[in-house]
């Protein structure tokens, strides 16, 4: 029984082949953006005293419809303003309502933040997309890919510049994990494959990962408390969407959750 994974992972293939058509390798390098110095994810979480990747996305699989009419411009420059360590863009569009268009727009509206590139990403093309669009750093994910995609992935993104954040879901994916190319490891409390969440997955799984690795936890963060804990136990960093997004004023409920978080550190 295909997953909604396979769904999305299908789709990502036809997707990328009518892109490769349209525009060639050649045009993106032409873009402003892609000769760009690019900024460090792996530091800018090493430096943070909350670690919070503030995400811009409008709907997902799981929830669907989370706030729609909202542009890139209207929420990152407040994310930048109210601390977060990086921000994410989702650039799916029929999955999760993003562009590449939305990364552009999300590194127009940034000074010196890290700019992740949230995106299924199946395809050395999508790296250059990625270092066009103005990323920083692009999303591998374990289940996704075979090892060996992954690790030719990511040598072929820091070639480019690009910092690449891995994201698993269990023990048996840290197998994918190389120092010597992954710059930020990361949980994902979601399961791709029926989309549920459980915030016991990172709990549980971070006494295995590498001492000197940079953690994130992702997806299913609500709550300041949890942040606090999840810190507590190693983890540098934390990948938040739905909770700003779903917010009439996403930047002020950052703002609100990091006020917080500082207060229980």
């Amino acid at each position: 029984m295909s997953t909604v994974l396979d769904e999305i992972v299908a789709n990502k293939r036809l997707e990328i082949s009518e892109l490769m058509k349209q525009i060639p390798v050649s045009e993106l390098k032409d873009e402003p953006f892609f000769s760009r110095e690019t900024f460090s994810l792996k530091n800018s979480l090493k430096n943070s005293s909350t670690g919070i990747i503030s995400e811009f996305k409008r709907k997902s699989p799981s929830k669907g419809d989370i706030h729609q009419g909202i542009e890139p411009k209207e929420v990152v420059p407040l994310y930048e303003k109210y601390g977060c360590s990086a921000v994410s863009c989702l650039a799916d569009n029929k999955f999760f309502g993003g562009s590449f268009h939305d990364v552009v727009q999300a590194r127009k509206n940034l000074e010196k933040t890290p700019l992740l590139f949230k995106e299924f990403l199946i395809n050395p093309y999508q790296l250059y997309l990625a270092k066009a669009s103005g990323a920083d750093a692009i999303l591998l994910i374990a289940a996704c890919l075979e090892k060996y995609q992954c690790q030719e992935l990511a040598l072929e993104a820091k070639e480019l510049g690009l910092n690449t954040l891995l994201e698993i879901h269990s023990e048996d994916e840290l197998s994918y994990y190389d120092e010597s190319y992954v710059d930020v490891l990361g949980v994902n409390n979601r399961n791709l494959k029926i989309f549920k969440t459980d915030i016991e997955i990172s709990k549980a799984i971070v006494k295995n990962l590498p001492e000197n690795a940079v953690k994130i936890s992702e997806s299913g963060i609500s709550k300041p408390e949890t942040v606090a804990e999840l810190k507590k136990l190693g983890f540098n960093g934390f990948l938040m969407g739905e909770n700003f997004m779903k917010e009439e004023n996403p930047g002020l409920a950052l703002k609100s959750f990091i006020d917080n978080v500082l207060k229980l550190l």
